[in-house]
């Protein structure tokens, strides 16, 4: 589904990715992990051009991004639904107008009122959200919790095949940590998607992933399934680990 063949990138002279090459197959929930800074992110952006590779590519669905020309990237930009670190919502529209920013402007153009009302509401309802009280407020008058939810309804009002989160509880309480991340799942099933998601919570990206990955210093340093995540000998990754838990229990006993 997506495939990253060597992916490079630098910025201001200092390397962020040095050459990642990963496979992403049909359907499944993938989780990328890392310390800050490794290039998480910057990975996922490639993905539909939001940030080009200096070397290397990525291919969705067979489509190119770097190399291909600008229809290969409208058409990986209509199969990807992305849901923003920290939302990235247009402070000066409403939940209504947010969400329909999604809908790609092609498919818009055809689409009566009737049927766009219809495919935002139904959008921000399969993201727990009550579109009768959020759909006329602006992004100021929602809860961080909410913000992520209106995010994630603009990623999926679209219908993609494929949705990529970029840190999505990055910000929240434990609650709506562990909120969120059931919503992914839901949504994952729900809609029939492969997932990719960049996380800094890896106990609970162990839980919802297929497999997952680990950057560190730009590179693949791992990849496989959970249970061999858990059970790895290098002591890079089991550091990383075992620093995630301590803080995650650190984090548990200051909510207590």
């Amino acid at each position: 589904m997506i495939e990253y063949r060597g992916v490079h990138k630098a910025f201001d002279g200092q390397q962020v990715l040095a050459g990642v090459d990963l496979r992403v197959e049909e359907g499944e929930m993938f989780g990328i992990f890392g310390p800050s800074g490794t290039g998480k992110s910057v990975l996922l952006k490639t993905t539909i051009g939001l940030v080009e590779p200096d070397l290397g590519d990525v291919a969705v669905e067979g489509e190119v991004v770097r190399a291909g020309d600008r229809r290969n990237l409208e058409r990986v930009r209509h199969a990807v639904g992305y849901v923003f670190q920290n939302a990235a919502l247009f402070d000066s529209l409403n939940v209504w107008e947010n969400v329909e920013m999604g809908i790609p402007e092609t498919e818009l153009a055809g689409m009566s009122r009737l049927d766009r009302t219809r495919r935002i509401w139904r959008s921000l309802e399969l993201s727990n959200l009550e579109p009768d009280t959020v759909v006329r407020k602006t992004p100021a008058e929602l809860s961080g919790g909410m913000r992520k939810r209106v995010g994630i309804a603009r990623a999926i009002v679209g219908r993609p095949r494929i949705l990529l989160w970029d840190e999505p509880t990055t910000g929240l309480d434990p609650v709506n940590t562990a909120g969120v991340e059931r919503l992914i799942e839901q949504l994952s099933e729900e809609l029939n998607v492969t997932s990719v998601i960049v996380t800094h919570d890896i106990q609970g990206g162990l839980l919802m992933c297929d497999r997952v990955a680990m950057l560190q210093g730009g590179r693949l340093r791992f990849c496989g399934t959970p249970t061999e995540f858990r059970a790895s000998e290098d002591p890079l990754v089991k550091a990383f680990a075992d620093r995630t838990a301590a803080q995650a229990a650190l984090d548990h006993l200051e909510i207590k």
